[in-house]
């Protein structure tokens, strides 16, 4: 005699996951609304471009199109690394990239730490929209004050030279005093600005801590050591982290403007050589190969520093 089997079938969960997403997506519908143009934009000027990648392994004729031109490999990439400049322009951007590092990426943080202490408020908001001018200056503007500046003629400079009893120079022409020029005016320019993430994340610290440490004794270096900056830490880790993905990456603006042929040893990076080789020598493809190369670094980079981060405390940006 044959047992009989009675089989329960669970009925399936797949019909009403997708009529709770759709009856989600009608209950906010006007929220996805207002979010399509912003998809729209995205998908055409950010995913849409991606198609472009290609022409970096191809032979690019503008009158052939990206489809017309014929494939050559990996040829370009072999053309950008045996190029007898490219270590020196990859030198170049490493160590100004290094060095806002070290000088520029902290600036930020202290000035927000010091705007933190002032009590107050109406100074503090002064000075806070005072220091945010910089950055709506394009790097025309504060190149041109610069050279201004610095002018051995006609600039402020000249009075610092007669104080210290020496023939006037330009110190732009000075490959020693470049780097220094640069990092100063990026300072001058992005620091203020750069603040604005900082003193949010100062905002969101209880208060409570801040008594608390008063009620023990601490003073105003040990409150902002031990509570203000932890209460930064993420954001600047976040900041770091994606700061790494520009490594390579130095703006062209600022290189362009203060850069001369006395100094163009030491100041051409990937984007002022992308330009005259790439743009000027109408070479598309190696102009978008290159791009390729420091977006390819530029997200290894970023995936190592958020590593690096997660493993020595424990916050990561993904």
């Amino acid at each position: 005699m044959k047992a009989l089997v009675e089989e329960t079938v669970l009925p399936s969960t797949r019909p009403k996951v997708r009529s709770d997403f759709w009856r989600y997506v009608n209950r906010y519908k006007f929220y996805y609304l207002m979010l399509l143009p912003g998809i729209v934009l995205i998908a055409i000027f950010r995913i849409a471009p991606f198609y472009g990648i290609t022409v970096a392994f191809k032979d690019y004729n503008i009158f052939k199109g990206i489809n017309g031109s014929p494939w050559v490999g990996l040829d370009w990439f072999k053309v950008l690394f045996h190029h007898p400049d490219f270590f020196r322009i990859l030198k170049n951007s490493l160590t100004i990239n290094l060095l806002e590092l070290i000088f520029v990426f902290p600036a930020p943080i202290v000035l927000a730490l010091l705007l933190n202490e002032l009590r107050m408020e109406w100074f503090k908001r002064v000075t806070q929209s005072i220091v945010y001018i910089p950055h709506f200056f394009s790097w025309v503007i504060v190149g041109g004050f610069i050279i201004r500046l610095l002018s051995p003629s006609t600039g402020p400079i000249r009075i610092v030279f007669e104080w210290l009893g020496v023939e006037p120079f330009m110190l732009l022409l000075q490959q020693s005093w470049f780097y220094p020029i640069l990092v100063s005016g990026e300072i001058w320019k992005s620091a203020g600005w750069g603040t604005i993430l900082y003193m949010a994340a100062i905002t969101g610290i209880e208060q409570e801590q801040y008594e608390a440490a008063i009620m023990d004794g601490a003073s105003r270096l040990r409150r902002m050591l031990h509570i203000t900056l932890p209460g930064m830490a993420f954001v600047i880790v976040l900041n770091l982290v994606l700061q790494m993905g520009h490594m390579l990456d130095v703006g062209f603006e600022k290189i362009f403007i203060l850069s001369n042929p006395s100094v163009q040893q030491i100041s051409e990076v990937f984007s002022t050589y992308n330009y005259n080789v790439g743009i000027v020598q109408q070479r598309y493809s190696f102009s978008v190969a290159l791009g390729l190369f420091q977006s390819v670094i530029g997200f290894g980079l970023v995936i190592l520093a958020n590593r690096i981060a997660k493993w020595l405390r424990n916050e990561a940006v993904f």
